[in-house]
C-alpha cells in the first residue's frame, strides 16, 4: 500500500545480483497501474454494492461486470510481493537496510490507523457496539477489511525479506506450495478456538478477513514476478516474453475455471459475484480471480509505460493506494448513503455511474495531493 512501492532500486541483493539494473527511483510504472487497477476494480464493486445489493443487480451487472470486479483482490495481493520485490528485497543486504525496514514498519502502523478510521467510517451507522466489536478484532468490516490484511503483513514481512533475498532460487520457486499445504492443514486440521484468530491466519467462513497464511502464496507468487520485472524490465523483448508466460499462466487458470464449470458456467459466475468460496479460498474462486489477475498484470507488463500513460488516472489511483481507498470509502458511505441518502435508493446503472466518477475523483484528488506535497518539499528545500 506504500506510496513508494512502484520504485526500483538497482540490485544487490543475491535475489535478483543478475538483474539488469533500473536507474535508483525510477518508477516502474506498470507496478502503479496494476495496483491502480485493482483499486478501481474494488471501487466499481464498493461503488455499486455499497449502495444495492446483489439481488438487485440486473443480469449483466452481476455477469459479467461484477463477477470481474473478483479479480481485484488476488491482483492486490501479487501486486504488493512485486512491489516488495522491486522495490525493498535488493536492498536487504545494504547498510541502509533497518532504515528500510523501519520505514516499512511504519507504513504498516500508517495503514492499521486508516484501517480502523475507515472501519468506523463503514459500520458507524449499525450502532457503537458494532464499531467497538470491528475495532477490538471480536468481528471485522467487509468493505475495509483487505487494509487490515496490509495493516499486519506489513508488520511481519519486512523481517522475513532477507531471509528471502538469500533463499536459493528453487526453493523460493517452491515455496507457496509448503505454504499452501500448511494454510490448509490449519484450516482443517487445527482448533483455533478463537474464530477470529483462525479469520485472521486462515480465514474463517463466517468473518470477510484475508487470511495471512491463506493469501501469503500470492504475495510469494509476487514476489517471483517481481525478481523476474526488476530484470527483464529494461529488456522490451524480455518483457514482453515475462507478460506472455504470465497471460498464459493466467489463461491456464481460466480454462481450467471454465472445464471445472461445464454447463453451469453463468450460475457459478453469479454465486462467485456473492463471493462464493472467498472466504476461505474455494477451489473455483481462486482459479477465477487469480487467473484473471495474472492476464490483467500480464497486460500492464506488455504495455509498460506506454499504457499507463493512457490510462494515467488508473495509474495515479495505483500510486497512492492508500489514499485511494480514504477517498473512496470515505465519499461511499458519508456522502452517498448518509449525507445524500442513495443507500438502496438509486438504480443499478446510476450507481455504477458514480462509481466511475469516484475513480475520476479519487485520481484527481490524489494527483492534487501529490502535487502539493511535491510544491512543499520544494519550497523547504529552497528555503
Amino acid at each position: 500500500m506504500s506510496a513508494t512501492a512502484g520504485t526500483a532500486t538497482a540490485p544487490v541483493a543475491g535475489a535478483t545480483a543478475r538483474a539488469v539494473p533500473v536507474a535508483a527511483q525510477d518508477r516502474i510504472e506498470a507496478i502503479d497501474l496494476a495496483r491502480g487497477i485493482a483499486v478501481c476494480l474494488m471501487i466499481v464493486a464498493h461503488g455499486t454494492n455499497g449502495l444495492m445489493p446483489y439481488a438487485d443487480f440486473p443480469d449483466w451487472g452481476q455477469v459479467p461486470v461484477h463477477a470481474l470486479t473478483k479479480f481485484s483482490s488476488s491482483l492486490f495481493f501479487i501486486v504488493f510481493g512485486i512491489a516488495l520485490a522491486v522495490a525493498f528485497v535488493p536492498r536487504t543486504g545494504t547498510p541502509d537496510w533497518p532504515r528500510r525496514r523501519n520505514r516499512l514498519l511504519w507504513r504498516g502502523l500508517v495503514v492499521l490507523f486508516w484501517y480502523k478510521v475507515l472501519t468506523a467510517v463503514e459500520l458507524w451507522d449499525r450502532g457503537h457496539e458494532v464499531v467497538i466489536d470491528a475495532l477490538l478484532y471480536r468481528d471485522f468490516p467487509s468493505f475495509a477489511e483487505i487494509l487490515g490484511f496490509y495493516a499486519i503483513a506489513l508488520l511481519w514481512i519486512p523481517w522475513l525479506l532477507p531471509l528471502w533475498a538469500r533463499t536459493p532460487a528453487l526453493l523460493r520457486w517452491l515455496s507457496p506450495l509448503p505454504v499452501i499445504a500448511l494454510s490448509w492443514w490449519l484450516l482443517n486440521h487445527h482448533d483455533f478456538r478463537a474464530p477470529q484468530l483462525q479469520a485472521l491466519l486462515v480465514e474463517h467462513p463466517d468473518f470477510y478477513t484475508w487470511g495471512q497464511l491463506a493469501r501469503l502464496p500470492l504475495v510469494l507468487a509476487g514476489l517471483l514476478v517481481g525478481e523476474l520485472l526488476l530484470r527483464w524490465h529494461g529488456d522490451p523483448r524480455l518483457r514482453l516474453a515475462l507478460a506472455g508466460g504470465i497471460a498464459l499462466a493466467g489463461l491456464a487458470l481460466l480454462a481450467w475455471f471454465a472445464l471445472r464449470a461445464g454447463d453451469a458456467l453463468h450460475a457459478v459466475l453469479v454465486e462467485i459475484g456473492r463471493n462464493d468460496g472467498k472466504h476461505p479460498p474455494g477451489l473455483m474462486f481462486s482459479l477465477f480471480s487469480v487467473g484473471g489477475a495474472l492476464v490483467l498484470l500480464a497486460a500492464c507488463v506488455a504495455g509498460g509505460p506506454l499504457l499507463a500513460r493512457l490510462l494515467r488516472p488508473v495509474a495515479v489511483v495505483g500510486s497512492d493506494a492508500l489514499m485511494a481507498f480514504i477517498v473512496h470509502l470515505s465519499v461511499i458511505f458519508l456522502l452517498f448513503r448518509n449525507v445524500l441518502g442513495y443507500y438502496q435508493s438509486v438504480s443499478y446503472e446510476y450507481a455504477l455511474a458514480l462509481s466511475g466518477l469516484l475513480i475520476l475523483a479519487t485520481a484527481l484528488w490524489i494527483w492534487l495531493w501529490q502535487r502539493t506535497g511535491d510544491a512543499l518539499r520544494r519550497a523547504r528545500r529552497s528555503g
